[in-house]
């Protein structure tokens, strides 16, 4: 990996950043004056209603009499619980992250015969363009993997001969391709990046028969054995992945782009860009972060009073990254429960003892239980806070030998899925370019001749409505 030299000295960037800030800087108090629901969120945190869907319910609350009333979570894929999902896939011992993709994309469950063709299909569509590995995974290998899938899914543009083609049939035939490949290009990347850190690389030939969750262990993993309980708790990780409905920013991201009438590469990479933010998918990894953190620091992680202690620090901004945040816990919607994690804390207890790392699921249900009772204390907030679907992930993804690098690019496999459904549902009913208002609060300013400048030159930069302003007959005129 190549290392950038940047000609612009440190020095020279602080003081550019240092002006910046001045002139970027809105007083948050502005939103409120003029109305702005910051972030796309209503007062009470509820996002803004943009648009209609089909294909996800997420459910953490209903309203009565005009407020929030706490509920458990749940989650619906075309009208399907979850929990009864996963339940069947249970009962029958079977893999399921195919027949959701099915069922996220084309609307209902599959036949078994429907299911079978589907998932011979991906297989098929797994393999990659011919020299793709070499001249694109080999070549300028990235330090982190979800950068390079960005890149790998906007080069197979290069492959396709009707990239910009966005009629359904054409976006299906991408999409369902993008579905296939894309575990494909993570492990294949992840082993690049061994090569290029002096360690073994491994590229297993595929097995078009096998289920996504075997493709993935099989491709890792430098013996290619796995056992079929690693391969299912895994393939209920890409399940609970693979859709959490519109308004969920890497998705919404996806349907952005989907409504400028952009190809389907441009719209994927983008979402998985939005995805590796640490506030969005790429919490996983914080979480993991944050619990190195705690058992460095935390004398005995399963004593709850240390560990409520270290918690409250973090809170603070005295621990942890700084960020005050307790990654993990809180969701926009959830309250009472997040489906997912109660799933997941499920499958994790069972792995975690079976594998030692029952100190390490005592300190995670430890944080579960003892977060909004210190965000009671610190901040005064008596809001419902629950664990999210990433407090436990990452836990189930280090048992089963998945490293840290591929838990954010895991998650990017599965929601592969979803969005593919939303961008195909965008361009069949969207209809509209999406385009909200943001309101200028940029003060009317004459140009001043170049010669005439003078560098920190202090001027009013407090915005004022254009009906309070007092103008002088010169600066009424500039302004009409």
């Amino acid at each position: 990996m190549q290392e950038n030299i940047n000609p612009i000295s440190p020095e020279k960037l602080a003081k550019l950043c240092e002006k910046i800030e001045r002139k970027s800087k809105i007083n948050l108090d502005d939103f409120w004056k003029y109305g702005v629901k910051r972030g796309l969120r209503n007062p009470d945190g509820t996002g803004v209603m943009a648009g209609l869907t089909r294909i996800c319910s997420v459910e953490g609350y209903y309203v009565e009499d005009g407020e929030k009333v706490p509920k458990d979570g749940v989650l619906k894929y075309r009208g399907v619980n979850i929990n009864d999902i996963i339940k069947a896939c249970e009962n029958e011992n079977r893999f399921g992250f195919e027949e959701v993709v099915y069922l996220l994309i084309f609307g209902s469950l599959p036949t078994k015969q429907q299911f079978e063709v589907f998932k011979d299909t991906l297989g098929v569509c797994r393999e990659l363009p011919e020299a793709f590995i070499e001249d694109i995974l080999m070549k300028n290998a990235s330090a982190d993997i979800m950068n390079k899938l960005s890149n790998s899914i906007l080069s197979l543009y290069s492959y396709d001969q009707r990239p910009d083609d966005t009629s359904i049939e054409n976006v299906l035939r991408q999409s369902i391709q993008i579905i296939a490949q894309m575990p494909i290009i993570m492990c294949y990347s992840y082993q690049v990046r061994r090569k290029f850190l002096g360690k073994s690389m491994y590229l297993h030939p595929d097995k078009k028969e096998l289920s996504t969750a075997e493709t993935i262990l099989r491709s890792i993993r430098s013996d290619r054995k796995y056992t079929d309980e690693e391969a299912k708790i895994l393939d209920i990780v890409l399940i609970l992945h693979a859709e959490h409905g519109g308004g969920n920013n890497s998705t919404f991201t996806c349907r952005v782009l989907s409504s400028s009438g952009t190809d389907s590469y441009s719209a994927y990479a983008a979402a998985i860009g939005s995805l590796k933010g640490p506030k969005h998918g790429g919490a996983n990894i914080r979480v993991r972060r944050m619990l190195d953190d705690i058992t460095a620091n935390v004398e005995d992680i399963t004593n709850e009073k240390q560990v409520g202690e270290y918690l409250e620090k973090i809170i603070n901004k005295q621990a942890g990254d700084g960020s005050g945040l307790i990654y993990g816990m809180g969701h926009a919607v959830y309250t009472l429960s997040d489906p997912r994690a109660v799933i997941l804390k499920r499958k994790a207890r069972d792995i975690a003892y079976k594998n030692g790392f029952e100190k390490e699921f005592e300190l995670i249900n430890l944080i579960e239980t003892l977060t909004p009772e210190i965000f009671r204390k610190v901040k005064g907030l008596n809001k419902a806070i629950c664990a999210n679907v990433d407090l436990y992930s990452g836990l189930i993804l280090k048992t089963l030998g998945i490293p840290e690098d591929l838990f954010t690019p895991m998650f990017a496999t599965a929601r592969i899925a979803g969005w593919s459904a939303h961008r195909i549902e965008e361009l069949i009913t969207g209809g509209k370019i999406m385009r909200p208002a943001y309101k200028s609060i940029a003060l009317p300013k004459r140009y001043i001749p170049i010669d005439e400048r003078i560098e920190n030159y202090k001027q009013q930069d407090v915005y004022v409505p254009t009906e309070e302003r007092i103008f002088s007959k010169e600066e009424a005129s500039n302004e009409n």
